[in-house]
């Protein structure tokens, strides 16, 4: 792994993690789904457009439309909606830990549904990581944690991870800008059906608001989402989710800076045993997907760690 694709990685956490924090700023002053719906409809608009400007087009092959249409609908749609949902009542600390969860669900599923097996080390770090959660959610309950929010969060992450067993890639063939802008717009006709029918539009206009719904739109809405699909392309799927071991501390940390919300010694040491958890995991099926046919311990079917489309955060 060369040093540009290690700062592309630490550069798509961090903003990864931090878009959490700006979510939990719009959904206390906008209806979630239809604030959702509106930025996808600005980021997949400028996406598509820029793609074009390029040379990009969207005659995508058939693995690519597959790709696009699951991934707006279960990344954007009920991974991120969900989410947005969930941060009306639970801090962006706990939503950013929750969904950093995804390369541990990821590895726990290709256990129990595709009968992989993995290493001694990769067990170590997918129990450690549990282990981490069990901690934060231990303290949190205790505190007085809102659970509707917590399985709402968890819900979202559950369906990216069923999206990313299911959709092995979207990045063959090309056009890659093109397909962060269609998986945008899928999104938000989605999202905006259900905003129509579940959702009171009461807005409270502020200059935080605004700054909060443009940040998240432009920098982790297309900026992240390219720069994870550069990634994969630059060192592949496994690889590039190794970065995700930074994103339960980068969340906790981001979330207390700019949010004020409290850092509990409990978040720390969990935070730090989950990413522990998740750098021990990717490490371990990146080296298997290294070594080949040869090692004794490899997969019968190997996804990608997170999928080559569920990068963007919030």
């Amino acid at each position: 792994m060369d040093f540009r694709a290690i700062a592309m990685g630490v550069v798509f956490a961090l903003i990864w993690s931090s878009a959490f924090s700006s979510a939990r700023i719009i959904v206390a002053d906008a209806p979630p789904l239809g604030a959702l719906a509106l930025r996808y409809l600005i980021s997949g608009t400028i996406g598509v457009g820029l793609a074009r400007l390029m040379g990009q087009n969207w005659w995508l092959t058939p693995a690519q439309w597959r790709a696009t249409i699951l991934f707006g609908i279960a990344q954007n749609t009920l991974y991120l909606g969900l989410n947005f949902v969930a941060m009306q009542s639970i801090e962006a600390s706990l939503a950013a830990i929750i969904a950093s969860t995804m390369p541990l669900l990821v590895a726990l599923a290709g256990v129990l549904l595709l009968r992989e097996r993995l290493s001694a080390a990769a067990w170590g770090g997918l129990l450690a990581g549990l282990a981490g959660v069990a901690i934060i959610m231990g303290a949190r309950i205790e505190a007085g944690v809102d659970l509707r929010g917590v399985l709402l969060a968890g819900g979202g992450a559950l369906a990216l991870t069923a999206a990313t067993l299911a959709v092995r890639t979207a990045t063959g063939g090309g056009n890659l800008l093109m397909i962060v802008g269609l998986q945008m717009l899928v999104g938000a006709m989605v999202l905006s059906v259900a905003s129509a029918f579940l959702e009171k539009h009461e807005v409270v206009p502020s200059r935080r608001l605004m700054m909060a719904f443009a940040y998240t739109t432009l920098v982790p809405g297309l900026a992240a989402t390219w720069i994870w699909f550069a990634l994969v392309r630059r060192i592949g799927a496994v690889k590039a989710a190794t970065f995700h071991f930074l994103n339960p501390f980068f969340g906790v940390a981001i979330a207390a800076l700019t949010l004020g919300e409290t850092v509990r010694g409990q978040d720390i040491f969990g935070a730090l045993i989950i990413g522990a958890g998740i750098l021990m995991v990717q490490l371990s099926r990146s080296s298997a997907e290294t070594a080949g046919p040869d090692r004794s311990v490899r997969r019968r079917r190997r996804p990608p760690g997170h999928g080559a489309a569920g990068s963007d955060p919030e």
